[in-house]
């Protein structure tokens, strides 16, 4: 297929991810729109672009969330292309949709195949068909709590209900025996409904002290998919992610090259384009079984693009354009050495509890190996209507060890003053003897905190 180089993106987020997108198309040439929220009106994403508009008011459903109005930013500036990010609107296949019919470029995979992968049940199923690993669970959503029953008697207990809609632990119950399934089936639907707008749960195996995999994946439009290791995920809180690396301690090079085998003829039959990542749990054997696709790039891409060499935002909208993996990639994919991402969130690091606020300081770590994705400075807000994510902290080094000492380091010249944030969380991580010797599973913040 011919390439056609893009003149200008539109950028349909903000933060952190909006700065990365505009700095990938500065590099390639393309001049970038930013949208903002009336709460987003003296954020970098709108200083750095080269056109910014006004969407609507702070609630995300009035501004990021509204298709409407992105799609007139997007024509009243004459965009070629839209790059969702992550969140918001990053894995609505409507969106994909609207976008293609406006005759702009979505920067991402088709429409049906986000649908597809956006519903867990059915990606369960299509994966299971493709030989990829599955964990023993519901062939689709359960009808109702009595089904749950039944199925849950054959695989055995502990079980977990999910919604089949979404993800980030809404609408998730763990069943540790047959009396307690009906009414956390009736709370698993409640609360998927509220947060997916979907009800529908499905029902797996549950695996008590899991490590949380993902393998990071590029495709082309021609039909080429291409793997780009794996990243180790399990330092988590609530579901949500706080630390990420690449490779993981834990995956060994059979492993990664039996997965990614596996994976790359999957994603090819599914007709899977540009970026996105495949999650798996690896259960107390060290065997790995698929959970879901997300069909878009992640928080934590800087670790694969420290590991690989290759830069995965301008991937995407270089694939988007029309050009292969052959031309986008420098050869072979090889990892070498190791890379660490702090997320450091504006929140309270022992209780949790969001941080909003004015940051009154603001300093940032540097040197050989370290790099910073951010959109705050000082002075600037940390608004409450959206993600806490304040910065990306991410640190590159030789081997897994020389990483972490290099995080330390960083970590400790990281200065934000005036709110909350998880940097002390994250330099007790670091300290600790079993993360030091890639000891820890998912349930490793839990023992952390006691």
């Amino acid at each position: 297929m011919p390439s056609v180089r893009f003149k200008k993106v539109l950028i349909a987020n903000r933060g952190e991810i909006a700065v990365r997108v505009i700095t990938a198309c500065k590099e390639l040439g393309i001049e970038t729109v930013a949208v903002y929220s009336e709460a987003d009106r003296y954020s970098s994403h709108v200083r750095f672009a080269d056109q910014a508009i006004c969407i609507g008011p702070a609630k995300s459903a009035r501004s990021y969330l509204d298709i409407p109005s992105i799609i007139s930013a997007a024509e009243i500036t004459n965009v070629d292309a839209i790059h969702p990010g992550y969140g918001f609107l990053s894995e609505n296949p409507g969106f994909a949709e609207v976008c293609e019919a406006s005759g702009i470029k979505f920067i991402g995979p088709k429409p049906d195949v986000i649908r597809l992968m956006g519903v867990k049940e059915q990606a369960r199923a299509f994966m299971r068909e493709a030989g990829v690993p599955v964990l023993p669970g519901s062939p689709g959503v359960l009808g109702n709590a009595e089904e749950g029953c039944e199925l849950a008697a054959k695989i055995g207990y502990p079980v977990i209900l999910k919604a089949s809609a979404g993800g980030g632990g809404r609408g998730m119950r763990v069943v540790n025996n047959p009396d307690d399934l009906p009414a956390l089936f009736m709370q698993a639907q409640a609360e998927a409904g509220s947060a997916f707008s979907s009800a529908d749960v499905y029902l797996e195996k549950f695996i008590g002290a899991p490590r949380h995999i993902e393998f990071q994946v590029l495709a082309d439009e021609d039909g080429t998919v291409e793997i780009l290791g794996e990243r180790e995920c399990s330092i988590q809180r609530r579901h949500q992610k706080l630390l990420e690396e690449s490779p993981s301690p834990a995956v060994t090079p059979a492993q990664r090259e039996e997965i990614a085998a596996v994976l790359k003829k999957a994603l090819s039959g599914a007709g899977y384009t540009n970026a996105g990542t495949v999650e798996f749990l690896m259960d107390e054997s060290g065997k790995l079984y698929f959970i879901e696709v997300n069909a878009r790039v992640q928080v934590e891409h800087p670790v694969t693009e420290f590991v690989t060499g290759i830069d995965i935002v301008k991937a995407q909208i270089r694939i988007a354009q029309g050009e292969t993996l052959a031309e986008i990639l420098p050869g072979p994919i090889e990892l070498r050495g190791h890379a660490i991402e702090c997320r450091i969130n504006a929140e309270n690091p022992v209780t949790f509890v969001p941080s909003p606020g004015r940051i009154t300081g603001f300093h940032l770590p540097g040197g050989i190996g370290v790099r910073v994705d951010t959109w705050a400075y000082t002075d600037c807000v940390i608004p409450p209507f959206y993600d806490s994510l304040v910065a990306k902290l991410v640190a590159y080094g030789n081997d897994r060890g020389e990483a972490i000492r290099r995080m330390q380091r960083a970590l400790s010249m990281f200065i934000v003053e005036g709110i909350h944030t998880s940097i002390p969380l994250q330099q007790k991580i670091m300290a600790d003897p079993d993360f030091q010797e890639g000891r820890f599973d998912t349930n490793f913040i839990k023992r952390f905190a006691k």
